[in-house]
């Protein structure tokens, strides 16, 4: 028998959930019985797979009050939570709408005149998610949706740190026996995770470097792809051209929204040096005014940290850089408050990249701000990281987009930060650490699923194979 895990209320400090991870023997055969089902779920037909998740949609909604409560009793925090169930519910309704057009086959003629080419496309029968704990329903859900629109079973293994929000899934998932059968989440950690991997024919992981690299060695073994969101430093570069009061906002918002446990998250702020002191002190004014949801979520904007571990994480990068010579102008601190890890918007000055608060993912509300000199000197520093996820540059249009296309990341936001968040038209490969695999945004998102197929037609069957009368 499997050992119970606990879960820890990030709010609380207490142990007051548990979860228990499937023996190896029942996860195995609950990969085959979801594959064996796969096969009438493609069978249904596109049509029957978009009724089937608008009818878990609908299902959702009716149980709404019961999701929130999981989600904010897994996170700590409200309004968030509120936002990351809006955001799920309209990626079925999104991914619905442009699944038809994606999934189209073709035929056509080719440069050979006796061969006609019809393009068409297999699902991978099933699909593995292996998700976090920061956004545990949206990044549990991103990869789900449209493999199983393409037409894949999914097994879904969310974060054993937030695991709540699950139940509520179940239940309405119940109400669709037809999505029921090719749709299973497994609790557990690490364990059933790795197990997981060893029985699906994809896997899609989200979370940190080490265990991305993990998951990758244990894919390639297996012979399966791996599509992996992994870590990010984030940069936001400020030229002499920027508007400040725009960059200050947004490069505030985009570093502590969520508590900045967000791939999203400006980790480290560029500035020109005509502006600098003029910014930060803009950026103080702002983060500093900003409330800690406690005691009760309503009470602030600012929400726990959710793992514990994560706080150990921040107090060191602080602790790392003020004996360096960082000064701390707001926060700089994790607080304890009833049992939960608490860390106000942070903005330190006198940072370099000797600093683990400017070169490791901090994942927590700190704004290390740096000047430069030169344009080279921002595309240098904004460079020098084993990430690539994404950044933000603020300055006139023109020449943010000279800045942008030197910037090596996956997705680049101009006048504004963290524009991934709610545009998702964009295809975007990870670079670096970041990532690896194709975009989960864009078509590819959904059509990295399917495996393509050529059907080559001879068009004139009467005639001597092609081959045949090139023989010497």
């Amino acid at each position: 028998m499997t050992k119970p895990i606990e879960v820890r209320n990030p709010r609380t400090g207490k142990f007051d959930y548990v979860i228990i991870p499937p023996p190896p023997r029942l996860l195995i055969q609950q990969c085959k019985r979801t594959r064996r089902a796969q096969v009438r779920w493609h069978q249904l037909g596109l049509e029957g797979r978009i009724e089937a998740l608008q009818q878990w949609k609908d299902a959702i909604l009716s149980g709404r009050d019961r999701l929130t409560e999981a989600l904010v009793n897994d996170t700590g925090r409200l309004s968030t939570s509120i936002l990351e169930i809006d955001s799920f519910l309209s990626s079925i309704d999104r991914w619905c709408r442009l699944a038809p057009e994606l999934l189209q086959e073709s035929a056509k003629n080719t440069a050979i005149s006796f061969i006609a080419l019809q393009q068409t496309s297999v699902p991978y029968p099933l699909v593995g998610v292996i998700s976090p704990w920061n956004f545990p329903l949206s990044l549990s859900t991103v990869d789900t949706i449209p493999a199983l629109l393409a037409g894949c079973a999914v097994i879904v293994k969310p974060s054993e740190i937030t695991p709540r929000f699950v139940a509520p899934l179940i239940t309405a998932l119940n109400t669709v026996p037809k999505l029921h059968e090719v749709l299973t989440f497994v609790e557990g950690a690490g364990a059933t995770g790795s197990l997981l991997i060893e029985n699906v024919d994809l896997v899609c992981f989200t979370g940190s470097v080490a265990t991305g690299r993990k998951v990758a060695q244990a894919a390639a073994k297996q012979f399966i792809p791996a599509f992996l969101e992994l870590g990010g430093k984030d940069p936001a570069i400020v030229l002499e051209s920027a508007n400040l009061e725009l960059a200050t906002s947004a490069i505030l918002w985009s570093s502590v929204v969520n508590t900045g446990q967000s791939c999203l998250s400006i980790e480290r702020i560029y500035v020109a040096d005509s502006i600098f002191e003029k910014f930060y002190h803009q950026l103080i004014a702002k983060a500093y005014p900003l409330e800690l949801a406690y005691p009760t979520v309503e009470s602030g904007e600012i929400g726990p940290i959710i793992a514990e571990k994560q706080a150990a994480v921040i107090s060191d990068h602080l602790l790392d850089a003020v004996e360096k010579g960082a000064v701390v102008h707001c926060g700089g601190v994790i607080e304890d408050l009833g049992g939960g890890w608490w860390c106000r918007p942070t903005v330190l000055t006198q940072v370099n990249h000797s600093m683990k608060v400017m070169t490791e993912e901090t994942f927590g509300p700190i704004m290390p701000v740096m000047p430069f000199s030169t344009v080279g000197e921002a595309v240098s520093l904004a460079n020098d990281s084993i990430y690539g996820l994404s950044a933000a540059v603020f300055a006139s249009e023109t020449e943010a987009l000279e800045v942008a296309y030197q910037i090596d990341a996956g997705a680049i936001s101009i006048n504004d930060a963290g524009l991934t968040a709610i545009m998702h038209e964009g295809e975007k490969n990870a670079f670096k650490f970041s990532g690896l695999g194709q975009s989960r945004m864009g078509a590819a998102a959904l059509k990295r699923f399917m495996r393509k197929k050529a059907i080559l037609i001879k068009t004139n069957s009467t005639s001597d194979p092609w081959w045949f009368d090139n023989q010497e």
